[in-house]
């Protein structure tokens, strides 16, 4: 599951970029988990847990299942009909999730059931990141047994040697090579359109496997062995929903098109190869799609596997980074350090925390499992869930956003329920041989996230209980206390109490600076703001403001920087950043008998606020001039 979030390699402003780059940057971002299911999809429907017989009904309903499965799914439902969802540009579950809780008349219920989904769906794209290099890039290298036999006790290391070294280079960013990943993924398009044609010759009978009828006479006569394969089948749409997800990096007509005309054919051709090559050779299904290449081209075919490969983990990576930045930013995770690898290129990003945790998770799944075949066994449980997230939410959009009534539209979201269930439950059977791996990872992360959340919300209302009204104070304190000269800003939330550590600093220090400005960062539900937005202000009293930072869940909260951009007559002051001092509050957790929380909850909130970036760090304050208070909150 590549889809949750747009990946943020280095990508083109779409704004500024010509049509052409962005449609073959798309191929190398957005299709490189879709691109590289060859290497592995076809033979695990042959050679995995329920193996299938090797003559022409078998491969022939395999092929027509692949066929109607990249139309159904990747065609119709995401390219044509859940990518007319965007929020301000933006794809994903979260962006289905901004629209939802805008639609009129959205009810309580409906608005947390929703956010519970969006959740658990941003949940599972964590389990598919450290799955997907894991499955992409041993597949790649398990060419080496087909090269040279001997080879076969390197596979592990040298796939654990090519993912460390790609986890480690994140730092640096993707800017510069990633401006190879499309003509790269170019040629790997062109490559498997080429061997699928070379191949198909040896039994043109396969093409009949695009008719409907070889699926359907397929289910009918294996039933539950036919069902089951199911899970196989669903390895090759593992990456569609990245065609919604990176909607707002490329545009819908880019990725489209790029499907339509390079893509799809590339795939669906390799795949009729590797159904030919197999009823033409049974023993190639030891590993179809390398079998596929003459000998003299295996090598290069490795090397080029390899590559598309560590492309396609690339852009997993980069959205779990992306992903994580949302998650902050719309307060379902505490500050991490994020660091911003680009100064052209909005969204590149590199977090530490998420970089090694997924690292090691990673190369636990290639030691672990040791082949291909056996990661396909925890592969599928978080794509199939997603994909049935993002129907019901897109199904709600269309019903209470658009008022898509019509009864035809009621029969095609149900068409793909009915799809994506069965994919569902015919991965289920994975769950004891390894898909248990990727739904405990998303409960985990489910429970992370819903606890922060909910724990701030509470935080913030302890705050609100606990704060003096801003019209007392100033009354309490006009003409009574000493100034001293500066400007100081206090960091506070949305409310219109005063902040916890303007109190305090009262308290200690017994003087108000000349200036006082309440600062508050705001969190919009679209992805970017514009500059113009950026800044609103008010005066609450004499040299006494409230400051309003308004960013997108995608942009950067610099908070010196939009001070400083901000006009006059915006802000109301003039800013000095040398005459200004910033006063934040750092609060202790100590869990309170009647908590809205059960005990360990809170414990595991408190656990997470200590961990947490420092404020200054993750609103770019000046080292030098912070003042921090600190305090006890009963939770």
């Amino acid at each position: 599951m590549t889809a949750v979030v747009a990946a943020d390699t280095a990508v083109p402003d779409p704004h500024r970029s010509a049509f052409g780059a962005l449609f073959v940057s798309a191929l190398g971002v957005v299709f490189g988990d879709i691109g590289t299911s060859p290497l592995y999809a076809l033979k695990e429907a042959f050679a995995g847990p329920h193996p299938l017989p090797l003559d022409p009904p078998h491969v022939l309903g395999i092929l027509s299942l692949v066929f109607w499965a990249l139309i159904g799914v990747v065609m119709i439902k995401y390219a044509v009909v859940i990518m007319r969802a965007d929020n301000r540009g933006e794809g994903g579950s979260l962006a289905l999730l901004a629209l939802l809780t805008r639609a009129p008349g959205a009810s309580p219920r409906l608005v947390a059931t929703v956010g519970a989904l969006g959740v658990f769906a941003a949940a599972l794209f964590y389990g598919d990141s450290m799955i997907t290099p894991a499955i992409s890039v041993l597949s790649a290298v398990e060419g080496l047994e087909v090269v040279a036999p001997a080879l076969h006790p390197y596979v592990v290391p040298i796939t654990v040697a090519i993912l460390v070294g790609l986890f480690s280079i994140q730092s640096k960013g993707t800017a510069t090579v990633g401006v190879l990943f499309g003509p790269v993924m170019l040629v790997w398009f062109t490559t498997l359109m080429a061997m699928g044609l070379a191949n198909i010759g040896h039994y043109p009978k396969v093409l009949a496997a695009l008719s409907p009828h070889h699926a359907v006479a397929f289910l009918v006569e294996n039933r539950l062995l036919g069902f089951l394969s199911l899970g196989a089948v669903v390895l090759v749409v593992t990456g569609a929903e990245a065609l919604y997800a990176d909607m707002g990096h490329f545009g819908r007509w880019p990725i489209r098109l790029a499907w339509s005309f390079i893509v799809l054919p590339s795939l669906m051709i390799n795949y009729l190869g590797q159904g030919a090559l197999l009823l033409a050779d049974p023993a190639a299904v030891a590993n179809p799609f390398y079998l596929m290449a003459p000998e003299w081209g295996r090598v290069p075919l490795l090397l080029l596997a390899t590559c598309a490969t560590v492309i396609a983990s690339q852009a997993v990576i980069s959205g779990a980074f992306s992903l994580t930045q949302q998650a902050i930013q719309l307060g379902f995770l505490p500050r991490m350090n994020i660091v911003h690898t680009s100064e052209r290129a909005r969204g590149q990003i590199y977090l530490p925390f998420v970089n090694w945790v997924l690292l090691v998770f990673v190369v636990c799944l290639v030691v672990g499992f040791g082949n291909s075949s056996n990661l396909a066994s925890a592969y599928g449980i978080a794509v199939t869930g997603s994909m049935t997230i993002d129907t019901i939410l897109a199904g709600l959009v269309m019903v209470k956003l658009w008022g898509w009534r019509n009864p035809l539209v009621k029969v095609m979201i149900g068409t793909f329920l009915v799809m994506d269930l069965s994919f569902f439950f015919a991965n289920a059977g994975k769950i004891p041989h390894g898909g248990w791996f990727p739904l405990a990872v998303a409960l985990v992360i489910f429970v992370l996230l819903t606890t922060w959340k909910h724990g701030r919300e509470l935080l913030l209302e302890k705050r609100a209980a606990d704060s003096l009204p801003v019209d007392l104070f100033l009354e309490s304190v006009a003409d009574r206390v000493a100034r001293v000269k500066g400007t100081a800003m206090f960091l506070s939330g949305k409310g219109d109490g005063v902040p916890t550590a303007l109190m305090h600093n009262l308290k200690h220090n017994q003087v108000l600076h000349e200036r006082i400005v309440l600062l508050g960062v705001a969190v919009d539900e679209r992805p970017y703001v514009p500059p113009e937005e950026r800044v609103t202000a008010r005066l609450l009293g004499p040299n006494f403001h409230r400051v309003m930072l308004n960013y997108g869940f995608m942009d950067d909260p610099n908070v010196p920087k939009a001070l400083a951009n901000a006009r006059l007559d915006e802000l109301g002051f003039f800013y000095e950043p040398m005459t200004t001092s910033y006063f934040v509050s750092r609060e202790t957790i100590v869990p309170a008998r009647l908590s809205g929380m059960t005990p360990w909850r809170v414990g595991l909130f408190a656990w997470m606020n200590r961990t947490a970036t420092a404020i200054t760090d993750f609103f770019h304050l000046p080292i030098g001039r912070v003042v921090e208070l600190g305090g006890q909150v009963e939770l």
